[in-house]
């Protein structure tokens, strides 16, 4: 079984102590997000085949990373869009983000982290060219350090489409969805730049924007995973939206528990909520939130 830890919320910036605690307990309970009652997900070394980590700043949680490996093969998926505060406001410095995967590398080795241009913002601050120019500036750091970046559009579910328009009021830009054409050209751009660093750009979940030179990601990646390990890990695919080819996980994050505050967010109904979840969050508990 392979875990995400987690697309639900961002366990390594703010949970390391409860997932830790979870390691060493053997096992978390997690809350179905479709309201049934919690579930338990064991986390045994006999039961893991490895951990997928979804971060915006991993840095918290490296002093765990050693001990991690010594039992479960895992990799992480990097966060690192370096926006303007007015979409991101609580998120860590890019050239901090960019040290961060690096380190990783040396550490590691480059198959260990993936790095998430993810998800692409048309707006006022952040026009075509602004992107880049910025994905440009990323890409040439992070060379010899990833050898994917994992690209997607902003899916506008109402929560999404609801708290980009509040910071749009709130700072004074306008946004706009991009048609289905110039998506795959943005992307097949992308992909371009990424191709002058060594690096390969994927698609998460949206075949029909995918531009030329753009695959298809595998953001849960057993294949990934078995490179990193030295030996094969099997898992079927079964993704969790549409085009989605991610391999079978089991994820152990809850919705509403990241107070970063991104204004694209689809996990959080909104940064103040999340903040007094992580408030009142007690990493003796099995359940994260």
């Amino acid at each position: 079984m392979i875990v995400s830890a987690s697309y639900r919320s961002d366990i390594p910036a703010f949970y390391g102590d409860w997932f830790m605690r979870r390691l060493t307990e053997g096992s978390c309970q997690v809350t179905n997000p479709y309201g049934s009652k919690p579930y338990t997900v064991v986390l045994t070394p006999e039961a893991v085949d490895g951990f997928v980590f979804w971060t915006r700043n991993l840095r918290p949680f490296e002093p765990h990373l050693s001990r991690i490996s010594a039992d479960h093969p895992f990799m992480v998926q990097y966060t690192i869009t370096g926006y303007p505060r007015a979409l991101e406001p609580g998120v860590i410095a890019t050239d901090q983000a960019i040290a961060d995967l690096q380190r990783l590398a040396v550490e590691f080795g480059p198959r260990c982290g993936v790095w998430r241009y993810d998800p692409v913002v048309i707006s006022d601050l952040t026009p075509p060219q602004w992107h880049y120019n910025n994905f440009a500036r990323i890409a040439a750091a992070l060379e010899g350090s990833v050898d994917e970046v994992i690209i997607s559009f902003a899916h506008l579910y109402a929560k999404t489409e609801r708290n980009l328009k509040i910071a749009a009021r709130g700072n004074g830009f306008a946004w706009r969805d991009p048609d289905t054409a110039e998506k795959q050209a943005l992307s097949a751009a992308l992909a371009k730049i990424a191709s002058q660093h060594g690096i390969t750009a994927a698609l998460c979940s949206q075949e029909s924007f995918r531009g030329e030179g753009v695959a298809a990601a595998q953001c849960i990646d057993a294949a990934r995973l078995g490179d990193i390990a030295g030996r094969p890990i099997t898992a079927r695919v079964r993704g969790n939206r549409p085009d989605c080819l991610c391999h079978e996980s089991r994820d152990i994050g809850a919705y509403d528990t990241c107070p970063q505050g991104c204004a694209y967010c689809y996990a959080v109904r909104n940064q103040a909520y999340a903040k007094r979840s992580l408030a009142q969050h007690d990493p003796n508990q099995p359940l994260l939130g």
